[in-house]
């Protein structure tokens, strides 16, 4: 028997992270749509929150090429969410930052989310915490198998260095 044959025993585990990647799925849509942003400008107003970012850093982390990165930092531009910032040696390259508004845009509408992910957290021990770790990061690794890895994660899981 392959292992495509054999049926899968679905334990209680198994259907709390379905259920869980299934809601965490329909965030973005839901928060997009809420702000009147397209999907693609959200995640680059969520990327930004972490920091400035290059245009072609944009591109590569919305996997689409640069002109079409370019198009999504000029509509978030124009709704005054993003600026381009000069590069103080280099005029010639920029930066794109997230302003005040593109920083409320994302933060008052998830911030409900982020309250009740902290409690749910903190509500659990060192130890739990180290089990759910490691059960999230094979979970991630199993999706990883078929989408290959974030193009904004490192290989462990973590968030990528910015330059």
């Amino acid at each position: 028997m392959t292992d495509h044959e054999r049926p899968i025993q679905e334990s209680a585990s198994l259907r709390a992270l379905r259920a869980a990647t299934d809601a965490a799925m329909r965030v973005r849509p839901v928060v997009a749509r809420a702000a009147g942003l397209s999907h693609s400008e959200l995640v680059v107003l969520e990327h930004l929150m972490g920091g400035p970012i290059g245009p072609a850093e944009l591109a590569r982390l919305l996997e689409v090429t640069t002109a079409a990165s370019t198009g999504i930092v000029d509509r978030l531009e124009g709704r005054g969410h993003v600026e381009r910032v000069a590069d103080h040696a280099d005029r010639r390259r920029t930066s794109v930052h997230i302003t005040a508004s593109g920083r409320a845009e994302v933060l008052d509408r998830l911030m409900p989310m982020f309250v009740a992910l902290q409690a749910l957290d903190d509500a659990i021990t060192d130890a739990e915490r180290d089990v759910v770790t490691r059960y999230l990061d094979g979970a991630r690794q199993a999706f990883e198998a078929v989408a290959g890895p974030s193009p904004h994660r490192r290989e462990d899981g973590q968030p990528s260095e910015r330059p």
